[in-house]
């Protein structure tokens, strides 16, 4: 187990963070954030740690960069969990392409946030991927995401944070599966989808 003692964790994201976390499910959300909260605390309940979920749904990382000073420093984490980048690539697929945010930009911003973080706090970091659940691996979003994915993947090696492969996971679920048996829209889970990135969460941090 990565986390210590009495440690405060922040989670900071989009949607597949916020999961209703400011109204009907508040203060964690019922989505992968609550189930991994549940199992780290029925597994270490001698650690007494504090959990904090600040997802915003539809947040980009220009979105996180307009709040990382209330949401994420003020905060003050001893770990900080970032999962974003769907909205990044979505947007584009949706039609609104002034606020999709190209590859370049999302790399330098998420990179500056880090930074900023962890030399304000000293946290250490768990890093996940942005994700699309689909099947047909020449998708065109699925493509385009693998490619933000991997921009992730390289600033957790840079950093030295924890990475968790939620494409990879669910391209291991779909391998049997169809891709509405976790999300309708490939994108928001159910409640199985966001097991499915709890998993990877857990794999990571214990």
């Amino acid at each position: 187990m990565i986390f210590q003692q009495g440690q405060r964790v922040v989670f900071i994201g989009d949607s597949i963070t916020d999961c209703g976390r400011r109204d009907h499910a508040e203060p964690y959300g019922d989505g992968y954030m609550s189930l991994v909260r549940a199992f780290v605390t029925a597994a270490h309940p001698e650690l007494g740690l504090s959990w904090v979920n600040r997802g915003v749904s539809g947040d980009t990382v220009r979105n996180l960069a307009a709040r990382w000073q209330h949401d994420v420093i003020e905060q003050r984490p001893d770990w900080l969990s970032v999962k974003i980048g769907i909205n990044d690539v979505w947007r584009l697929f949706k039609g609104r392409p002034t606020e999709a945010v190209p590859i370049g930009e999302y790399e330098s911003t998420l990179r500056a946030l880090l930074t900023e973080a962890v030399e304000r706090t000293g946290c250490g970091l768990v890093l996940a991927d942005p994700y699309f659940i689909e099947s047909d691996r020449d998708d065109p979003q699925y493509v385009m995401t693998g490619e933000y994915a991997r921009v992730v993947a390289a600033l957790a090696e840079e950093f030295g944070a924890r990475h968790v492969p939620t494409q990879a996971a669910f391209d291991r679920v779909l391998e049997t599966t169809r891709p509405d048996d976790w999300a309708g829209d490939r994108i928001h889970p159910n409640l199985a989808g966001h097991a499915v990135i709890a998993r990877a969460f857990l794999a990571v941090i214990d």
